[in-house]
């Protein structure tokens, strides 16, 4: 028994002897159970030491170099995962993780791929060939990292095979994009096309054109140098040199690229800004050497080590002149910062990384934190025996602030969006099925999980109070806006001139155009009140032109002017059709300047009546004599009406009206007439409304005439109800928006036309055809006799104490104007019934009273 026992531990020594990495779980960089395993690629190490055997060996060798900022990127890793266990977002399901050190090396993150696809749950650690690997179980769900863009690819290449998610939080090469090559691949950062696009940007606006580039040579370095010499070339930038450094530090001829890429830079004086894609450890040799060497440019970090500690610490780093970098979105770090200050107290047995980290710190106890990052990566060259005691686990504590100034707060937030995505994944995941159970789903589903479920088109997403990009909502698109693809991260506006859209709307539609068109209904009531006008108009010409010769129509002044009237009214009612319909020029134009100049003549004509009446019954003889100098028919209604026409004209020829479409209107074009000028249209109302003021003045003041044949009066009430709609017409027109503001000028021309016509003329009609025996010469004497009687009667008791010594009664000159046989004959008899009365009642009476013009009533 106790030789077998011998040969066994002589077995077990010659088996660690021959290899470093004795089982797959020595491997493990940093492990910890759950139901749910994901798995984590950091390079927490920057190289891997070469055999010296030969021949050599396939085997994985000791890594050195321990680097600080990716050993915090673990950390972040593990911090969200427990941030995640800690929360309600996988309720009674714990999330668990394997870690693995690819020591900056493709074949190890290679040989850690391998084993993220080993078979689950079995006692070998194998990787079975399948041609259906849907029902296949590994033992991870997921892969978090890498961080390098070609290791990135080599292990997405592995893990494609089985389609299982590989989120990276560093990757940027623009060729990960591809979903052909990399379908199962994710990643919380931009691609290097933006970032190059943005350098590109900065180096233009910077007045920039003769710059140098230096990158890694691997897939990282020199995709970015196509994607930047694209960007460059389009934006009339050019590249003086492009130097190429090799991209692992195990690589020896690393020093002799470095100082040639330096030797470049010098002998290029005149190039003073320099773009650097490489990681921080070259950008950290590279520095040290160009501080040596006096060089001082101007240099545009990439998003790989702008934001690095290990960067900014270099002694006497200002000499190198500036740094102008790009990094990535950061989130809120209180969390995690919590989490570094109680590090000490996290468990490390089952944390390979926290142990060496102990280790180092223990090493360099002695050393000041500014020169603690150099020692630990001095003593992480070699090989450290750990041995846990107070005094390190006292080291540890009181170096937790140390960590904290290392840490990449961009980096960290990626990490945190990263393992949060999965985290959500795994959550839609589970509410349909036990996740407790290893066995519950497949690695490749989780490709169609989401955090937040997938915007439809018409939709937005909207960041929740969550940190997390990935998380959102999705929201309508408002109106005017839409979205025509799924998941769109803002709705496109529509052109608001002539597109519109309704809420969660996919398309723009076009904007029907509108305007006041003749199958509108209001359109057809308002043109049926315009024919029937134009029916009264001619009505009434038929009805005083058959009745020319009577009192009522030669009272109204004469068949010509009534035609004149009429022919105005005509107009104004044929006019309104040039308000419907689709709006021209000519229609516009000729809408308004019609309409004010018909309407002027109108009331011109109106006005020479009222003049008229005025004349005819005023007994002031100075006011009698002022009115006779002013009364000049033809001049007056020539003068009234060509000043409107000059005012038109100006109007159309300085600022004519023209066809406009509004789009202020959501979801249509109102097609209308523009006025042109605003002063010119008051202009003409105001013109206007001043004749019918002073016409409304002459007709009331002989308001009191016979009965039957009082235009003044009438004349009176058209004036007020043209008063009346045009100061209703004002605020209306001012506040009505739309296809239908023609409409309110419609209605108030109606109003005007009626309101005069009915006044005028209807009364007139109304004697003509209902009262025939009031429209006779006999009928007329009588109402003449009995008028005059009562007003000489008032006007002789007015006049009793003036002077009495003419008893007679003279009589004024008739009308101008030549009169009948007839018409002479009844003015003699007038005079005769009118003396008499005035002898029998007022032969006291000395004043000498005025005989009235009959010739106007």
């Amino acid at each position: 028994m106790a030789l077998l026992i011998i040969l066994i531990i002589c077995f077990v020594i010659i088996l660690a002897s021959s290899q470093p990495c004795q089982t797959p779980d020595d491997f493990v960089t940093a492990t910890s159970p759950g139901h749910i395993m994901i798995g984590g690629l950091f390079a927490i190490h920057e190289k891997m030491l070469s055999s010296d055997d030969y021949p050599r060996r396939p085997e994985i060798q000791k890594c050195v170099g321990f680097d600080i900022s990716i050993f915090l990127h673990t950390l972040a890793m593990i911090h969200s995962i427990e941030m995640i266990n800690n929360s309600t977002l996988l309720s009674g399901v714990k999330l668990g993780y394997e870690i693995y050190d690819t020591c900056t090396d493709v074949t190890v993150a290679m040989a850690a791929a391998l084993r993220f696809l080993s078979k689950f749950n079995c006692s070998r650690e194998i990787v079975e060939l399948k041609c259906d690997y849907s029902s296949y179980m590994p033992r991870v769900k997921a892969v978090i990292g890498a961080g390098y863009s070609e290791i990135t690819m080599a292990v997405s290449r592995m893990l494609n095979l089985q389609l299982m998610p590989q989120v990276s939080y560093e990757s940027t090469a623009e060729i990960l994009s591809d979903k052909i090559r990399f379908p199962s691949f994710l990643r919380t950062v931009p691609s290097d096309f933006y970032q190059t696009k943005a350098m590109v940007h900065l180096i233009q606006k910077s007045g920039w054109n003769w710059i140098g580039i230096i990158t890694t040579d691997d897939d990282y370095g020199r995709l970015a140098l196509n994607t930047f010499a694209i960007q460059t070339a389009a934006n009339n930038v050019c590249i003086a040199f492009k130097e190429v450094i090799p991209a692992f530090l195990s690589d020896n001829t690393i020093e002799v690229r470095i100082n040639q890429a330096l030797e470049k830079i010098i002998a290029e004086a005149q190039v003073n800004v320099i773009v650097v894609f490489l990681r921080q450890f070259h950008v950290f040799n590279l520095f040290n050497k160009a501080i040596e060497r006096n060089v001082n440019k101007t240099w545009i970090a990439s998003d790989i080590w702008s934001t690095a500690t290990k960067i900014t610490t270099i002694p006497n780093i200002k000499r190198i002149g500036k740094i102008v970098g790009f990094t990535f979105t950061r989130g809120n770090m209180s969390s995690f910062h919590s989490f570094l200050q109680n590090l000490h107290l996290f468990p490390s047995d089952n944390n390979k990384p926290l142990n060496e980290y102990a280790m180092l710190l223990s090493a360099c106890a002695h050393v000041k934190d500014s020169d603690l990052s150099q020692c630990i990566s001095n003593h992480s060259q070699g090989t450290l025996t750990y041995k846990a005691n107070k005094d390190i686990e006292r080291n540890f504590s009181l170096r937790n602030d140390f960590l904290w100034d290392y840490t990449e707060p961009g980096f960290v937030h990626s990490i945190q969006l990263a393992v949060f995505a999965l985290g959500y994944a795994v959550q839609d995941l589970c509410q349909a099925q036990d996740c407790q159970n290893p066995n519950a789903f497949q690695p490749w589903e989780q490709i169609q999980s989401k955090c937040s479920k997938e915007c439809s088109p018409g939709q937005m997403k909207k960041t929740t109070k969550s940190q997390h990009i990935c998380c959102y909502e999705c929201v309508d698109c408002p109106e005017n806006h839409y979205s025509n693809q799924t998941d769109m991260d803002h709705c496109l506006l529509c052109n608001n001139e002539t597109h519109w859209a309704p809420v969660r709307s996919t398309v723009c539609f076009e904007k029907e155009v509108e305007y006041l068109s003749w199958n509108d209904s209001l359109a057809i009531l308002l043109m049926a009140l315009s024919l029937l006008g134009i029916m009264f108009v001619l009505a009434i010409g038929i009805i005083f032109t058959r009745n020319l010769n009577t009192p009522v129509v030669k009272s109204s002044g004469g068949l010509t002017v009534c035609y004149v009237i009429l022919l105005c009214h005509f107009l104004n009612f044929a006019n309104t059709g040039f308000f419907v319909g689709e709006p021209q020029d000519f229609t516009c134009k000729t809408r308004q300047t019609l309409f004010g100049v018909s309407f002027t003549l109108c009331i011109s004509c109106i006005l020479m009546k009222s003049l008229k009446i005025l004349l005819a019954f005023s007994f002031d003889p100075k006011l009698q004599n002022f009115l006779k100098c002013l009364y000049k028919p033809i001049p007056i209604i020539f003068t009234c009406t060509g000043i409107q026409v000059v005012i038109c004209t100006l109007w159309v020829i300085l600022a004519a009206p023209t066809v406009e479409e509004n789009v202020s209107l959501p979801r249509v074009i109102i097609l209308e007439c523009e006025e042109g000028s605003v002063l010119a249209f008051g202009t003409m109302l105001g013109y206007i409304a001043i004749l019918a003021f002073i016409c409304f003045i002459f007709a009331f003041k002989g308001r009191k005439l016979p009965e039957n044949y009082n235009e003044a009066k009438f004349i009176t009430f058209g004036m007020l109800i043209y008063f009346i709609a045009w100061i209703i017409f004002i605020p209306v027109y001012a506040t009505t928006f739309g296809k239908y503001l023609p409409a309110v000028e419609i209605i108030v021309i109606l109003i005007s036309n009626y309101g005069i016509l009915c006044c005028m003329f209807f009364p007139k009609c109304y004697v003509i055809l209902c009262k025939q025996e009031t429209n006779t010469k006999s009928a007329f004497l009588k109402m003449i006799y009995s008028y005059s009687s009562h007003s000489a009667g008032s006007l002789a008791m007015s006049h009793v104490s003036l002077d009495s010594t003419n008893s007679n009664i003279p009589m004024t000159n008739p009308s101008p104007g030549g009169k009948s046989a007839a018409w002479q004959k009844s003015k003699d008899l007038e005079e005769q019934v009118f003396g008499r009365i005035c002898r029998e009642n007022a032969t006291s009476i000395s004043k000498t009273l005025p005989r009235k013009r009959i010739s106007s009533i």
